[in-house]
């Protein structure tokens, strides 16, 4: 499979303005998959019409700001229904970020470029999917089962939470089936029978946590956001645990707490998969201050001095 054209990728993308994961990974906002089906070739024995993709993709799975351009929405795309014209411009630099003024067309001329602090970053290779491709992890899917379960191939109380939840975790930046079912329904799972066996694992995952809320992904962040919620609530003094921590995962919160989905007088059907970013977020923040202990709020506040305690009258 070779990199495909701006003209092929250009009729990937939806009249709504809506990708793909494949238009992701060409994009490099998505890693690659492996070669084949069992696993990736020889450095000797690569094909050629696969040596320019390896290329990108390991050019991209560096975690490196992505290309932005004068899109209005934050992860780069074109948001109007039917228009492509301009798409290219839309995922390519227009200008460096300090190269001098935007040369958006909707800005003054004299308007200073967009920093892109809202904007997506690329999706390394996970852990996970490395141990589940290698047939290391202790999970299958359930076939035919349709109603979403796994199944683990050893009791979960024997199971050592020191080294599959961290995994687990850092699993939940895939956006790829089977990889990102296997990851959230796993880490529910261990979360539901953990107990006392997640507060000794809280230091291990606050790395893959901030690993998935820097990438600025709105699907991963929602995910991201709703497992915090569990983890504080599957377990007593979890909560303070998480409390010198918020340093590293509350600025995120910082930059997309007003996200809030703005739809007039419209209704949203989608309420009840709750993704609304913004909400989430401050469901989040009452979560981490109603179980965070005394100290919890200052340090909230800190990082957010926009928050108001949930606890005032």
């Amino acid at each position: 499979m070779t990199l495909m054209t701006e003209e092929a990728l250009n009729k990937m993308v939806r009249r709504d303005g809506k990708v793909g994961s494949k238009y992701e990974k060409h994009r490099g906002l998505l890693p690659f998959g492996n070669h084949s089906l069992f696993g990736d070739f020889p450095p000797d024995y690569v094909p050629h019409n696969l040596s320019a993709k390896i290329k990108m993709a390991k050019s991209m799975s560096t975690g490196s700001l992505p290309k932005i351009g004068s899109a209005s929405s934050s992860d780069g795309f074109q948001s109007k229904a039917g228009s492509r014209k301009g798409l290219n411009a839309s995922m390519g630099m227009k200008k460096s970020f300090g190269s001098g003024f935007s040369s958006n067309p909707n800005l003054p001329p004299d308007s200073p470029a967009r920093a892109g602090s809202t904007f997506r970053r690329p999706v390394s290779t996970t852990q996970f999917r490395t141990f589940y491709d290698r047939g290391d992890l202790p999970i299958s899917v359930m076939q035919g089962s349709g109603s979403g379960k796994i199944v683990w191939k050893v009791d979960l109380n024997n199971l050592d939470f020191h080294h599959y939840l961290p995994i687990f975790f850092d699993g939940l930046r895939e956006k790829e089936d089977p990889y990102r079912f296997l990851a959230v329904t796993a880490t529910y799972d261990m979360l539901n029978s953990g107990g006392s066996k997640i507060l000794p694992v809280v230091p291990q995952l606050i790395i893959p946590v901030k690993t998935a809320l820097n990438t600025r992904d709105e699907e991963i962040m929602c995910t991201m956001l709703k497992v915090l919620q569990k983890l504080v609530l599957s377990g007593e003094m979890i909560g303070e645990a998480l409390v010198p921590y918020y340093r590293q995962i509350l600025p995120i919160f910082n930059l997309f707490k007003n996200k809030n989905l703005n739809i007039g007088h419209d209704i949203d059907y989608s309420q009840r998969k709750r993704l609304n970013l913004g909400e989430l977020i401050d469901e989040t923040l009452e979560i981490f201050e109603l179980n965070g202990g005394e100290d919890a709020f200052i340090n909230i506040k800190y990082m957010i001095p926009v928050y108001e305690s949930c606890l005032k009258n």
